[in-house]
């Protein structure tokens, strides 16, 4: 065999032949020649290529590195006929379909899938957290609302709080934002309020007791989510340890066990509500905040009640009319964005939405200072209605909504937006079921931020939310802390009927991501978007969303006059164009784009064939449907979509 053998010099860019090189050093190369013919592996062939094995990176294959969208990817509606379930995890799916497979109708399989996310899940959701659902009754064609968010202990008191020396809110992380966990009592009602009675609360949580006996394996970005939490779980309480895996945050993959939690599971279906708010795990409860200066007492606890109240609504267009949670909750601002909206094309302060190209700098700064005129209302009139009733009637009514229209601009932003007067003188899972008789439950829960405050009561195998940051401490704001109140909350399931039948059953998680996500996402239907491509379309958002944001040199969360965030999705001339106009336009990219908000659709139509059929779907996340069910052609074989 002949050999051409180069040299390539530090400060010579071409290689340099054998026989332009000194004595000393043709040896030197002689003698890597020779040693290199031994190591046939790695010499050069003839044809230029080497001889190498072919070897696996195995660390890379069983660890592969953590990418929040590697490629963009197109995945099909799903259809179906006989009922649905749309959630952020296939194993909670299941636990859903499972309850329906059992004859339990929509409310009761939503309560079985609120239950397995807080095994699947534990960083979005909990026991320890809140819960609010929308259910409509197929029979009755009405929608009807749960509310299912805890007040604040009896003894926070706005004078207590500035005695801590705290200002605007309590920190996210002390015990004292820990309100009254409404989740348990809200899984409990929503089974016996609009459970169809075929199931009881035992058999609803069997799946979720099962999941967390036998462990389950953590998903990518929920491992990612975990990790983020490590310190804080660790520290917050003793037990901590009980929600890691050998002390550290579980990996993607890795399964993890959750025992205490499926006791927890195990009390409330064996004595209902009672099995939470009484008895061990109430006196675990207080323990732990009590020993970490908090001052919840039992008696908070024992009389937690869930509340049933109508639902507030709007008509969009004449033939779509939305429905969300009343206050305490947000789900306001949804509404009074779309009155907006909808008060400016008629007035002509805008075009009409749909003549604007979809996400076009036009389309975007529209929608925008839609939302932060919202946003300017429901932050201040948005409180418990126990303490200081929100004005709904006026705030949506036409001649108020014709009126907030008016501070729109096409060319440029309003720079500082402040609530009108409409009379005289927050991390999360969203899911919907649909079932076979034709009834939907949206339902929504949260911790807060992430695994909330992180501290575990002892044996129980959950975190306590830190909803009690949103409250505002200041006399004279009707969001101000005061013992036993309901604070403002930003977790809002949404509902969409059309001529009185169901349209729409859908949700976007994020904190205060959500009416913006729920209005953004219903437009795009409206365009004419299927319903995956409505959820997947980039979405903006005004402000970080949530508290626990990790976006730098970020404006509080919530804050209308603060930056605006695109998916990166969105042209970069139309983000600079929105810069022009006055925007604090920011781009984000990577993980910084869980932002926008996880959501679920499913909608309900009616095909010429006559039959009712349910579209579904899940922005980036999975979906499972009943593989018994009816099919139409063009959907048959498509059981489940990821």
């Amino acid at each position: 065999m002949s050999f051409a053998v180069f040299r390539v010099l530090p400060s010579i860019q071409t290689p340099v032949p054998m026989w332009a090189l000194r004595h000393q050093e043709q040896s030197t190369f002689l003698h890597i020649i020779a040693l290199t013919y031994h190591l046939r592996h790695i010499l050069w062939q003839p044809n230029g290529h080497r001889n190498c094995p072919v070897q696996h990176d195995w660390t890379t294959v069983d660890r592969p590195e953590l990418v929040f969208s590697r490629f963009p990817s197109r995945r099909s509606v799903v259809y179906g006929t006989k009922g649905m379930v749309a959630c952020s995890q296939p194993l909670a799916a299941e636990a859903g379909l499972e309850i329906l497979r059992k004859g339990g109708n929509a409310a009761d399989a939503a309560v079985a899938v609120s239950a397995a996310l807080n095994v699947t899940e534990p960083s979005m959701c909990g026991i320890g957290g809140d819960a609010f659902c929308l259910f409509y009754d197929a029979a009755t064609k009405t929608v009807k609302s749960l509310n299912g968010s805890g007040r604040s202990p009896k003894k926070l008191t706005l004078e207590y709080a500035l005695q801590q020396g705290w200002e605007g809110h309590i920190p996210l992380n002390d015990v004292n934002t820990v309100t009254v966990p409404g989740a348990a009592a809200a899984w409990v009602d929503t089974i016996e309020h609009f459970g169809n009675g075929a199931v009881t609360v035992k058999d609803v949580l069997e799946p979720a007791i099962r999941l967390a006996e036998e462990g389950v394996p953590v998903s990518e970005i929920h491992s990612h989510n975990w990790q983020a939490s490590e310190i804080l779980i660790r520290n917050a309480s003793p037990d901590g340890g009980d929600m890691l895996l050998n002390g550290k945050a579980p990996l993607a993959g890795e399964v993890i066990k959750l025992p205490y939690l499926a006791q927890t599971f195990r009390e409330v279906a064996a004595h209902g509500k009672d099995g939470f708010y009484k008895g061990r795990i109430a006196q675990a409860i207080v323990d732990l905040i009590q020993s970490k200066g908090g001052v919840m007492e039992l008696e908070d606890l024992a009389n937690h009640r869930s509340s049933f109240v109508d639902p507030i609504s709007y008509n969009y267009g004449g033939d779509v009319t939305v429905y969300e949670c009343s206050p305490n909750g947000q789900g306001l601002t949804a509404l009074l964005a779309l009155g907006i909206l909808e008060a400016m094309q008629e007035q002509g302060l805008c075009r009409p939405l749909s003549s604007m190209e979809h996400n076009s700098a036009e389309y975007l700064h529209t929608l925008v200072e839609a939302l932060r005129i919202a946003f300017a209302d429901t932050q201040w009139f948005v409180t418990d209605p126990d303490f200081s009733p929100t004005p709904l009637q006026a705030l949506l009514s036409k001649d108020y909504l014709a009126q907030r229209a008016k501070l729109f601009s096409s060319r440029s932003t309003n720079p500082n937006l402040l609530h009108g007067s409409p009379v005289a003188s927050s991390d999360t899972v969203y899911f919907a079921v649909t079932d076979q008789w034709g009834n939907a439950c949206s339902f929504i829960q949260s911790n807060y931020a992430g695994f909330g405050t992180g501290a575990v009561p002892h044996k129980c195998g959950f975190t306590l939310q830190n909803r009690g940051n949103s409250f505002v401490l200041d006399a004279s704001h009707p969001n101000c802390l005061e013992g036993g109140k309901r604070p403002y909350h930003t977790i809002i399931p949404a509902l969409a009927t059309r001529g009185g039948d169901l349209f729409l059953t859908f949700g976007v998680m994020g904190a205060y991501m959500q009416p913006q996500g729920h209005v953004q996402v219903l437009l795009n239907i409206l365009r004419g978007f299927s319903v995956q491509a409505a959820l997947d379309a980039p979405r903006f958002c005004i402000s970080p969303g949530t508290p626990d944001t990790s976006a730098k040199k970020a404006g509080a969360a919530g804050d209308i006059n603060s930056e605006v965030y695109f998916e990166e999705d969105i042209r970069p001339e139309v983000v600079q164009q929105l810069r022009v106009m006055g925007h604090d336009a920011r781009t984000m990219t990577g993980f910084g784009r869980a932002m926008m908000g996880r959501g679920q659709v499913i909608q309900k139509i009616k095909n010429a064939s006559g039959k009712i059929t349910i579209f579904d779907c899940v922005s980036k996340r999975h979906l499972i449907i009943p593989p018994e069910r009816e099919s139409d052609s063009d959907a048959a074989g498509m059981h489940h979509a990821v």
